[in-house]
């Protein structure tokens, strides 16, 4: 029987991709819009674009943070949290002042650039990340590999152990964590050709 994948839908950003991309491998992707579906899952995608308080505050009124607390915390099931999706396993963000799962020791902050006219904020397209731990998630993914990103907020990281890479935009930050069945990328698998295929797998696999 296929792996059974739930791609969180808690009206946050576009969807259709990641299912798109996920129905590419031999797994049953389904989107999960409440606690019961979320429930039934063996593995979680949690993506997102956009606002990470009023991402908390859907969360909540659709009744599923409670869900994914249990659902990751209690009975330890792999997730992925695509941008926002990873932003929100942080304790707290500079945007809104809202909480977030505090999953990963990690405060969410503003991009500070000082050469507005190099880098732009949000940073969008393709950087390279930087691998500092091994990893399941980056097995046969190039050091250096690129990575398409869409972001204006970044993770800065209490626990050095969590960081599983790093990615330079006029400094270095970091583009993905790892903390146990947790795992979060700053950057779009789904967007990024070979590489992100190849994370996904590995995702599938673990």
């Amino acid at each position: 029987m296929p792996l059974r994948i739930a791609i969180v839908n808690y009206g946050m950003g576009n969807l259709h991709s990641v299912y798109k991309k996920l129905s590419q491998f031999n797994v049953d992707p389904f989107i999960a819009s409440n606690s019961r579906e979320i429930a039934a899952a063996d593995k979680i995608v949690l993506p997102g674009v956009g606002h990470f308080g009023k991402a908390i505050s859907n969360l909540k009124e659709l009744g599923i943070y409670e869900e994914l607390n249990e659902a990751v915390i209690i009975k330890k099931k792999p997730i992925l949290g695509i941008c926002l999706g990873m932003q929100l396993m942080a304790k707290e963000s500079e945007e809104g002042n809202a909480t977030g799962f505090a999953w990963i020791d990690a405060c969410v902050v503003k991009f500070k650039i000082r050469d507005k006219v190099r880098y732009k904020v949000p940073q969008t397209g393709w950087n390279t990340i930087k691998i500092c731990k091994e990893s399941p998630l980056c097995k046969n993914v190039d050091d250096l590999s690129e990575f398409y990103f869409l972001h204006s907020y970044h993770y800065e990281v209490s626990e050095s152990k969590d960081i599983l890479t790093k990615t330079d935009y006029e400094y270095e930050f970091v583009s993905a964590v790892e903390k146990e069945n947790i795992f979060g990328t700053q950057f779009h698998p789904e967007k990024s050709h070979t590489a992100g295929s190849q994370l996904l797998k590995n995702f599938i696999q673990i």
